[in-house]
């Protein structure tokens, strides 16, 4: 049992909720990622000096880099545990409270990094962070899933871009506050990383005005009165008749029974408004569903998009910049990044979500080997420097045409909604899982195989393009329930 919205467009309530929701939570979940690299330096003294002070322990440089690297990864842990979180509280606690949960979790720990500095605690410090990434892991497991919700058809695609926009944004307005011209300094690098703070407000300043999710009262909490309440809301007190929520449940029925398949029509009929893990994991008509939300959320960070932004600086320099010019310089490459993905709502508009996904891992994956290739050969043929700057930003180009922003919300247009909040948790965690996974092993494998640490990345997004053209079927414009019947026989299905 779904429930179909009003065919409108933009309508004052619908751009509130989605302008605070992206810079109350999606543009902080970036800054948090862009932030803590750049004032790494004066961390690392900060936590030496306060260490010997509090327990009289003088760390070593290498015991310095290993505490640096737990505050760095415990974000990601936390990221991984709010994911898992994700598919509870969405359904005990509703998709709006969801969100405003993530916002007081970004505000505790905006606070614990203000203060851990004034109370000399490394404690603090720590606190923040995983703070920081249980707030992150809800957020992008939770917050597409609202805005699909809460968006018609023809405007589902581009509402549900602006969590991984705002994950852009604010990767770009991390690096800025936390340059040493700005925040990023000896004596300012705690404001750089609670800076998010500022637009966290916005989480509580229009809570009270926006509505729940009308498919999840609809469906989860079997709420008519409540439904057509958030309905107005979202457009307009006229939108919808006193009998608009029985028609939609006759509807509803009609379709489940008129069905070619006997069996379509028991599951339908006796599926639970909401759904465990567990029971979702074991279901094989989701199978194939899970697998493509997983694939793509944990591939678009295993494709390479984080190892670019760590290697680009030695890049930059590898071709005459100076250590400030190159940091300026992969700023720049963020920027190119925002810019692109700005695009991604006008994008998801217009074109179909299957053939960006081809375009965008398939030249993916030709531009990662091509910088591979470049760096382990710029020693040999001088002109390589520039054609691998060349191709990195080709890169970031092609990954936000649909490898950036899809895997954040497809998810809500391949599952339905009982099972929706694991799904979308799944993805999540497999995101999270990645990025931690990527964090921990590139450096590594930097070390060990130097440019050929770009292959494994290259070789993912070929993969991806393999998944997409045989199993993602186009989502654009189609009611939900008609795209999970096209993946629900798992790889058996025919999606063409």
């Amino acid at each position: 049992m779904d429930l179909t919205l009003p065919d409108s467009g933009w309508t004052t309530c619908l751009f509130t909720l989605a302008v605070t929701t992206t810079l109350g939570v999606s543009i902080p979940v970036g800054i948090n990622i862009g932030v803590i690299n750049a004032p790494s330096v004066y961390i690392k003294s900060w936590i030496n000096d306060t260490v010997f002070d509090r327990y009289e322990v003088s760390l070593s440089p290498g015991g310095l880099d290993m505490f640096l690297s737990v505050v760095v990864s415990i974000f990601l842990i936390g990221g991984v545990i709010g994911s898992l979180s994700g598919a509870v509280i969405a359904d005990k606690f509703g998709r709006k409270t969801s969100y405003l949960l993530c916002g007081i979790l970004h505000t505790m720990g905006g606070f614990c990094f203000v203060f851990c500095r004034q109370l000399n605690s490394v404690e603090l410090l720590l606190l923040g962070r995983i703070l920081v990434g249980l707030a992150a892991g809800l957020t992008t497991s939770i917050l597409p899933m609202y805005l699909a919700e809460v968006s018609p058809t023809k405007l589902r695609g581009t509402i549900s871009t602006l969590c991984g926009l705002g994950l852009t944004i604010g990767v770009v307005v991390g690096q800025i506050v936390s340059l040493d011209q700005v925040l990023g300094t000896n004596g300012s690098w705690h404001y750089a990383i609670s800076s998010f703070t500022l637009l966290n407000m916005f989480c509580y300043v229009p809570y009270a005005l926006l509505p729940e999710s009308p498919k999840y009262l609809f469906t989860i909490r079997d709420d008519p009165k409540g439904t057509l309440q958030a309905i107005r809301s979202l457009f307009g007190e006229n939108s919808v008749s006193d009998d608009y929520v029985i028609l939609q449940r006759e509807n509803t029925a009609t379709a489940s029974i008129s069905s070619d398949s006997e069996q379509n029509f028991k599951i339908a009929d006796s599926e639970p408004a909401t759904r465990s893990m567990w029971s979702v994991i074991a279901d094989p008509m989701l199978r194939l569903p899970l697998i493509l939300v997983c694939a793509l959320q944990g591939g678009q960070q295993l494709s390479g998009i984080n190892a670019v932004f760590y290697y680009s600086v030695s890049i930059f320099e590898s071709v005459g910049l100076s250590s400030t010019s190159a940091k300026f310089a992969n700023l720049g490459v963020g920027c190119l990044n925002l810019l692109v993905g700005s695009l991604s709502p006008y994008l998801m508009a217009q074109y179909n979500r299957r053939t960006l996904c081809l375009i965008s891992c398939s030249f993916c994956g030709l531009f990662m080997f091509c910088v591979a290739m470049m760096i382990h050969l710029m020693d040999a043929v001088p002109w390589f420097n520039y054609a691998s700057i060349a191709a990195i930003l080709l890169y970031i180009t092609f990954f936000q045409l649909g490898l950036g922003p899809i895997p954040f919300f497809i998810g809500s247009e391949l599952v339905e909604l009982s099972a929706r909040p694991a799904a979308m948790a799944l993805g999540s965690l497999s995101s999270w899982g990645c990025n931690f996974l990527i964090g921990m092993l590139f450096p590594l494998l930097s070390s060990a195989w130097g440019a050929f640490a770009f292959l494994p990345c290259a070789i993912t997004c070929v993969l991806l393009t393999v998944l997409v053209q045989l199993y993602l079927p186009e989502t654009r414009g189609r009611d939900v329930s008609d795209v999970a019947v096209l993946v629900s026989k798992g790889f058996k299905s025919k999606v063409m």
